[in-house]
């Protein structure tokens, strides 16, 4: 049926609670599946903050690997085979390049992310990989996050 999933994070609860499905296909079907962070650098990714060491880039890199480890680590505790990447630009353009690289035949992702509203029917991004993917994508509800407002 599916041989590689993808699951693109944000680190939002939305984006775990997706995971935890994609962990649960993945187990049963036997498939590895990849995990992918975009890091969308905006004008400010050059910045230094006053006191800070690492400008806003390297600091939202950090973040995005922290998010990749902490999903990496839950499926490799179940037995998963797993990849990961931390990747820099347009979450649509790069989750979808990177799908298409390691040929992942379903991508696995919540309906909203961190830049989610309760009253947004689906996040822009999920949108946008649903719209313009030529994979399968299971687009995993937010209830059981306390979302469906």
């Amino acid at each position: 049926m599916y041989d590689h999933i993808l699951v693109p994070t944000d680190g939002s609860e939305f984006a775990t609670d997706a995971a935890e499905t994609a962990f649960d296909l993945a187990a049963t079907l036997e498939c590895p599946v990849a995990i992918v962070c975009v890091v969308e650098l905006g004008p400010l990714g050059s910045v230094r903050f006053p006191g800070e060491e690492s400008n806003a880039a390297e600091t939202l890199t950090e973040r995005a690997e922290s998010f990749v480890a902490e999903l990496e680590s839950a499926a490799t505790d179940r037995g998963i085979e797993t990849t990961t990447a931390v990747r820099t630009g347009t979450p649509v353009h790069e989750i979808l390049e990177y799908a298409g690289e390691i040929d992942a035949d379903l991508i696995v992702m919540g309906t909203r992310g961190r830049g989610g509203i309760g009253r947004m029917m689906l996040g822009s991004v999920t949108d946008g990989v649903t719209r313009h993917s030529s994979t399968d994508v299971l687009v995993v509800g937010d209830e059981r996050v306390g979302g469906g407002e």
